[in-house]
């Protein structure tokens, strides 16, 4: 399924929420819903607006008052909680997500307006940014990408911006809060069918040690990290890179970005899986060379392989987990391939991920 098929099937039930914004949006402007992850408590919406004077996008930022969400991804008042619902609000309007990655020429959308709303929810009128998609982006242009962050992140090694409300331990945080069940059933024949036995293995190894995997990035230099860069989130025009969702930035191991990057570009089968190997050796050596010369490249090089098997350890048994639900709806998700597609769609971006965590923890 393409990626505009994914999005239109997002549309029908978000075009309904839109009608809801009356105190937002005026007579004569026209709305078109956009997609995002409709899980997370903390986004009430996104939408690009007509207005008078021209296209921009409007977000909502939500406390966590509904209950349509699952609990994973509840919003928290705590500024430091992984997803504090005020932190990308905070971002913009203290100017941080413009200036964090200025230095490596990443940007991110302008702020137009911020507006306290009756409910206890903000509205960010956000730049509306003409340009090429990320999912749209060469395995060059993803490695260009690649080579900013990592120019970004070494900025930032070794300092702190202050801000109480950046996430604190987002990764750990993040991970640890995945709903996969104490007992996992490695042997399901969907994934009998589609994941050799050593791969099995090795995702269920992965699973075992993933508090090592998380100990082992601690000791990794620290940056300030994204945490949810994926091309989804980028969008490239004419004066370079523009990132968005701002909602997880904190402090956290370099590596984990350019890792994320690497492997959720596939992992929702919007993009040839093909291409994963040319998206990883271009992302790694731009990350590698941004950089350069602060941290080694072997241990950037371990830091990309350790931030990949941090992020997704959760995922496989997830997956599984989700196998013995009644019927799951994906009609909202950016992945919508039933079980044996998807699980086999996702087996090359898994074995990379075994490879990479045998090389840096075994």
């Amino acid at each position: 399924m393409s990626l505009a098929e994914v999005v239109a099937g997002l549309r029908a039930v978000l075009e309904q929420v839109a009608r809801q914004r009356a105190d937002l949006i005026r007579d004569g402007w026209s709305v078109e819903a956009l997609g995002h992850n409709p899980f997370n408590a903390a986004t009430g919406g996104i939408w690009r607006v007509q207005r008078d004077t021209g296209s921009a996008i409007l977000k909502i930022a939500t406390p966590n008052r509904r209950d349509d969400h699952p609990p994973h991804w509840a919003t928290s008042t705590d500024p430091a909680h992984w997803n504090y619902w005020q932190r990308e609000v905070l971002a913009y309007r203290t100017g941080l997500a413009t200036e964090a990655y200025a230095v490596a020429g990443i940007r991110a959308p302008v702020l137009l307006d911020s507006v306290d709303r009756a409910d206890g929810s903000v509205a960010l009128w956000l730049a509306d940014v003409p340009g090429r998609p990320g999912m749209g982006c060469s395995p060059e242009q993803l490695g260009e990408f690649g080579y900013r962050l990592g120019v970004a992140h070494s900025a930032w090694l070794g300092r702190e911006t202050g801000a109480e409300w950046l996430s604190r331990d987002w990764l750990r945080a993040y991970t640890t809060s995945r709903p996969v069940p104490e007992t996992v059933d490695w042997d399901h024949p969907v994934a009998v069918q589609t994941w050799p036995e050593d791969l099995r293995a090795g995702l269920r190894s992965l699973w075992e040690r993933r508090y090592d995997v998380l100990a082992a990035t601690d000791a990794l230099p620290r940056t300030l990290g994204h945490h949810d860069v994926w091309p989804m989130n980028l969008i490239v025009d004419e004066s370079g890179p523009v990132l968005l969702d701002w909602t997880f930035v904190g402090p956290g191991p370099i590596g984990e970005d350019a890792a994320n990057l690497i492997l959720d570009t596939f992992f929702d089968g919007l993009v040839d899986v093909d291409l994963l190997d040319d998206v990883a050796d271009a992302v790694r050596a731009g990350y590698q060379r941004g950089l350069a010369p602060a941290v080694d490249a072997a241990e950037v090089r371990r830091a990309i392989m350790l931030g990949a098997a941090a992020k997704y350890f959760w995922l496989a048994p997830g997956m599984l987990a989700a196998l013995h639900r009644h019927n799951p709806d994906r009609s909202q998700q950016y992945d919508s391939r039933d079980d044996l597609a998807m699980f086999d769609g996702r087996r090359r971006v898994l074995e990379l991920l075994v490879d990479w965590f045998r090389l840096a923890l075994e």
